[in-house]
């Protein structure tokens, strides 16, 4: 019988991270939309700006959600560890997108500064109210259960969420600048368009970062080290704890351990420990997907 992904394992919370991604996608289309044609309706570079930013956010999106789908995917003779890397590959390339796009509206930016261009309308306020909201409602729900899941992804997407609620905040107080001060502050709109791309590059870096560590088997942060250690030692039989190294594959997490034992133990009697340490660490954390054990004598 073939057995179904459910909500309580890696691959139903991949399943679960990719709907996740799917809603961001959505979400994405209609707001870039709106600021687009309410950018040129309104002759607001920065709202323009914006809308572009949250267009190449569809393309993050879509690359999440097909490497959650991806990653989903069960162990098979090729990939014998799964398909879990595919989740910070996925991570690594929308943050490198991420980057590129802080450049390009950048240089954009840098010209717009230079370039008479009319007053932004006052509607095109509004539209960046109503953005902030829907985003920053998406940035807490989607960072919520990237959290609980641990997934790299999931909160690079939601990352994406909040920095479009930031460049929107930036995108509101340079057209209110402009409005407010008249011909001698149009510029400001483009400044702040140029602002926003520093938050951009920002957050781009910082969610680059933590995909690359994953994908170079980074040690794992937090706790799970001493927990795998602490099950392992409360073992009968269990002399020492030598080597315990642990990397995360997607959502799961992979464990090598070398456990002393009395020297004059028998074989049979080591592989029972062995089992035994294996099923306790385990038990200790469910994202753990397999534990290798070696035994070898204590005190050598």
């Amino acid at each position: 019988m073939t057995s179904h992904p459910n909500a309580n394992t890696p691959a139903g919370n991949l399943q679960s991270g990719a709907r996740l991604a799917l809603l961001g996608m959505v979400a994405n289309v209609v707001l870039a939309t709106a600021k687009i044609v309410a950018g040129a309706l309104g002759h607001s570079y920065v709202l323009i700006a914006d809308g572009i930013e949250s267009a190449l956010d569809i393309g993050g999106s879509a690359i999440i959600w097909g490497g959650l789908k991806f990653a989903a995917r069960p162990p098979d003779a090729t990939h014998p560890y799964g398909h879990g890397k595919a989740e910070p590959v996925a991570a690594i390339l929308v943050s490198l997108g991420v980057l590129a796009a802080a450049l390009v509206i950048a240089v954009r930016s840098v010209q717009e500064i230079f370039q008479p261009h009319r007053a932004p309308a006052p509607f095109t306020l509004v539209v960046l109210v109503v953005v902030v909201i829907i985003k920053e409602l998406l940035f807490r729900f989607v960072d919520r259960i990237g959290r609980r899941l641990g997934s790299t992804a999931l909160k690079t997407d939601a990352f994406h969420h909040r920095i479009d609620a930031l460049t929107s905040i930036a995108a509101f107080i340079g057209i209110s600048i402009a409005l407010i001060g008249g011909p001698p502050w149009q510029s400001a709109d483009a400044w702040a368009a140029l602002f926003a791309c520093a938050l951009i590059g920002a957050n781009g870096w910082r969610l680059f970062n933590p995909a690359l560590h994953e994908i170079l088997d980074t040690a794992p942060q937090g706790e799970i080290v001493e927990q795998v250690r602490a099950a392992a030692g409360a073992v009968p039989g269990v002399i020492e704890i030598d080597k315990c190294l642990v990397r995360k594959m997607g959502l799961e997490f992979y464990v090598d351990l070398h456990v002393g034992v009395n020297e004059e133990m028998t074989v049979r009697a080591g592989h029972d420990i062995a089992h035994e340490v294996k099923d306790a660490i385990k038990q200790t954390n469910r994202r753990i997907a397999d534990v290798l054990v070696h035994i070898e004598p204590a005190g050598r």
